[in-house]
């Protein structure tokens, strides 16, 4: 998969590190410490190093890109990973590394950093994204709903992942509506929600088929 991908891998990998580069220009604007941390109300609560901020988090979130796609090729059933999954895959960390910079970047410099709007919109974006891919990712042990039901029944599998993707996507636009009003707290409820409810689908499959089987 990665000799397959390795174009893809390398342009990737490439985006991760692009904040670098924004860093480095603007260097001599940043402060010493730098904000990487936002309470629920989205005000700065945490703060870290400038050098930390520019060169290690792009870096960390490089290393575990780097996991990431290792383990996915080490998969025994990688072959079953392709298509948009796969490439949404791919572009996670990317997307997570250019937006939080951008939201250290734009706080450290004296502008606002709207947390309470961009981050459930953004994330909202990717839940929605994920929700229409997810009826058609087939069983495998990286990329999906990975719990012991799912793993062990194909059709448990096939079921909950096609009521993930409807659950997934629609609270992907919750999310981003909840962007719109401001709302964290709405924000994270529905991200409670939509990380649980597949997993509870599961397990009352499970419980079902398990029963007519014993009957």
């Amino acid at each position: 998969m990665i000799k397959k991908n390795k174009w893809l891998l390398l342009l990737t990998s490439v985006c991760i590190l692009l904040p670098i580069l924004a860093g480095l220009a603007l260097w001599d604007q940043l402060p010493e410490q730098m904000p990487v941390h936002w309470d629920i109300n989205g005000n700065v609560d945490g703060h870290t190093s400038r050098v930390i901020a520019v060169f290690v988090l792009p870096c960390f979130l490089l290393a575990i890109h780097w996991f990431g796609m290792l383990f996915t090729a080490a998969d025994p059933k990688h072959k079953n990973i392709q298509g948009q999954p796969l490439t949404i895959a791919f572009w996670i960390c990317p997307g997570i590394s250019i937006f939080v910079s951008t939201m250290i970047y734009t706080q450290a410099m004296g502008f606002t950093a709207d947390v309470q709007t961009l981050m459930p919109m953004v994330l909202g974006l990717l839940f929605f994204l994920i929700g229409n891919y997810m009826p058609k990712c087939r069983p495998n042990y990286s990329i999906g709903i990975k719990i012991s039901w799912t793993l062990n029944d194909e059709d448990n599998w096939r079921s909950t992942h096609r009521f993930a993707g409807i659950v997934w996507t629609a609270g992907g636009l919750v999310m981003m509506l909840s962007g719109l009003v401001g709302g964290l707290v709405l924000f994270f409820i529905v991200a409670t929600l939509i990380t649980l409810l597949p997993i509870l689908y599961s397990y009352l499959y499970y419980r079902k088929h398990s029963a007519k089987e014993e009957s």
